[in-house]
């Protein structure tokens, strides 16, 4: 009993490394260089949820168990949130209230993101990652084309590859306006 704590749970191990892809994918240079996201802490928040995003949205296509997958990868989404706010300094009696604020962060996206989604309407996409990706007024055009186009991608790969090499994710300068570069 005592050792199958010591086991590693190939589930788990699979699942911590999509994490780690999508977690790499949302810290590539041109996100922030050419698509304009702020290399804050927020910003780097907002690409990492949004790419966590993007792959959800990939999995609520795909059969069984992509909806476990899911749920674990937003579990893994949240403990390094939380293990984010503690390395910095945040007080444990502290930390659950950020986390709600996080969650509700995090879901208030995802739910502003997916009519334009399920719409194709770049506009309305561009104006909601404008607020809250960019933090501005500004529709973010060149981020909506790489968002869409990585929705498009991550749609036609299987769970099984998904799994074994990871989500695959557009260069993010390719989509760069000529004044962003």
């Amino acid at each position: 009993m005592i050792f199958s704590l010591f086991r590693k749970d190939p589930r788990r191990t699979a699942i911590a490394a999509l994490y780690a892809r999508i977690a790499n994918a949302s810290r590539n240079p041109g996100l922030y260089a050419a698509l304009g996201i702020p290399d804050t802490l927020e910003g780097r928040f907002e690409s990492l949820s949004l790419h966590v995003i993007l792959v959800l949205r990939a999995l609520r296509e795909l059969p069984p168990p992509a909806d476990d997958v899911a749920k674990d990868l937003t579990d893994a989404f949240f403990r390094d949130i939380d293990a984010s706010l503690r390395e910095m300094g945040v007080g444990d009696t502290v930390v659950p209230k950020r986390m709600k604020k996080v969650a509700a962060a995090f879901y208030g996206r995802a739910q502003a993101y997916d009519p334009a989604f399920n719409a194709g309407d770049k506009g309305a996409l561009a104006e909601a990652l404008g607020r809250n990706a960019l933090g501005g007024d500004a529709p973010a055009a060149s981020l909506a084309r790489y968002v869409l186009a990585a929705d498009k991608g991550l749609k036609a790969v299987t769970l099984d590859v998904l799994l074994e090499s990871g989500p695959t994710f557009p260069a993010p300068e390719a989509f760069a306006e000529e004044g962003n570069r």
